[in-house]
């Protein structure tokens, strides 16, 4: 009977190495699926014999921590861009800001960079603007084109292309 604690104590250090981890996005991903992939397994074994429904559970505990592996990035990529959206929402046309986040939870390394509005789009109460905002990393800028919009006092993220390349699949 000990095997059983010890595994849940292995794999609480595994998760919680992975988690340190933040900016290596592709060994989190597969850490986090295969670890829960094999606790899932692990935990199944001691409820059946049967390898089928034990492989079962395991696939299903491995999918739903890869779904909230997900739901987290997206919260972050959403909190960042909810960030670029505040700095740059009060500018003026050719005004240039800095912006940075500081991620609560370390799934993604924090960014920073500048923001800069380069057209107005839209009118009250369509007020938009194009932005171009860069990401620093080092010594190496990317940059990319985004389009918020007012509504109300807040500025949002309303564009979904610069998402594709910059925040994947999951914007």
């Amino acid at each position: 009977m000990p095997a059983r604690p010890c595994r849940q104590s292995i794999a609480a250090l595994l998760l919680g190495s992975a988690l340190g981890l933040g900016g290596c996005s592709s060994l989190l991903h597969e850490g986090t699926a295969d670890l829960a992939g094999v606790g899932g397994a692990a935990a199944a074994t001691a409820v059946t014999k049967n390898a089928l429904v034990a492989t079962s559970i395991g696939l299903g505990v491995r999918s739903v921590a890869s779904a909230g592996l997900q739901y987290g990035e997206r919260k972050v990529h959403q909190a960042e861009q909810d960030r670029i959206a505040a700095i740059a929402g009060p500018l003026t046309v050719g005004q240039v800001a800095r912006w940075d986040i500081a991620h609560d939870v370390p799934i993604e390394a924090d960014a920073q960079g500048e923001v800069t509005v380069s057209r107005l789009i839209g009118a009250p109460p369509l007020a938009c603007k194009e932005i171009v905002f860069s990401v620093e990393d080092g010594k190496d800028k990317a940059f990319y084109v985004a389009v918020i919009c007012q509504n109300g006092e807040t500025w949002k993220w309303a564009s979904a292309e610069p998402a594709t390349e910059r925040w994947g699949a999951l914007q």
